[in-house]
């Protein structure tokens, strides 16, 4: 009796979650309810003894992916008043497809039909003393472990795929030539100086650069000029406009 009062409790707050996840208007409470109706999903895993689905439940979609999209929601500048604006608009098209699902629904449970011989289908049993992740492993890693890997090489493609689309090429990038930036010396970078007491940088002739230009190690085209090297001790403007000198590197 208990365990149904536990389900029906679950289940009750699990639909009224879902229903809030579509009809709040902050998407922030629509992701606080997505949330919400996670842990009680998960609630009910554990009341049907699936505890591994109900962690993984939570530390997957609770902890990754419903964190994730409450973080770009609240980063993103959401216009809220624009989002409304075609809301009349594609109302008729939206009920439309709310209708088409609603009989398509309608039909698949109306001709649902529960095979006869259900219970002579054979389930995997864990044997005494082992736990439901522990046969769900063995499962997994054994009769399904060609099936599981698959999965997660289409994974590992997709996540390549999406990197490779939205790869850009910047020309405004700061990369580097590793050899040469190896062969760099102490003395081609950094230069001691003795600067009097009560004197700034504008009283000692600016900024200077490095012995060489801070392009000589870099990739050319990388800065958005060419890798050309300066006169050696140069002195550039003493108040860089925000922090860049007038050879686009950092003032030093």
């Amino acid at each position: 009796m208990m365990t149904q009062i536990v389900f029906y409790v679950f289940a009750t707050v699990l639909v009224l979650s879902a229903g809030m996840v579509v009809s709040a208007r902050n998407p922030v409470h629509s992701v606080l309810f997505l949330i919400l109706a996670f842990f009680n999903a998960a609630g009910l895993f554990l009341v049907a003894g699936a505890e591994f689905l109900a962690m993984i439940l939570v530390i997957v979609y609770v902890g990754a992916v419903a964190v994730l999209f409450l973080f770009v929601v609240m980063m993103l500048d959401v216009r809220f008043a624009q989002m409304r604006e075609g809301l009349q608009r594609y109302a008729p098209f939206g009920a439309a497809v709310g209708l088409v699902l609603l009989a398509e629904l309608a039909l698949a449970f109306s001709h649902w039909q529960v095979a006869q011989d259900i219970g002579s289908v054979p389930h995997v049993v864990a044997a005494p003393g082992r736990t439901n992740t522990a046969a769900l492993g063995d499962v997994l890693y054994t009769h399904y472990v060609f099936l599981f890997e698959s999965c997660g090489l289409v994974l590992l493609v997709a996540m390549i795929g999406a990197i490779v689309l939205t790869l850009r090429e910047r020309p405004m990038g700061r990369r580097q030539n590793i050899d040469r930036q190896h062969e760099r010396t102490v003395a081609d970078t950094l230069a001691m100086m003795t600067v009097p007491l009560g004197q700034g940088v504008a009283a000692n002739g600016g900024f200077r650069r490095p012995e060489q230009s801070y392009y000589i190690a870099s990739v050319p085209g990388s800065y958005g000029v060419t890798a050309e090297p300066v006169p050696q001790g140069k002195p550039v403007d003493a108040a860089p406009k925000h922090g860049v000198d007038n050879h686009g590197g950092l003032a030093q």
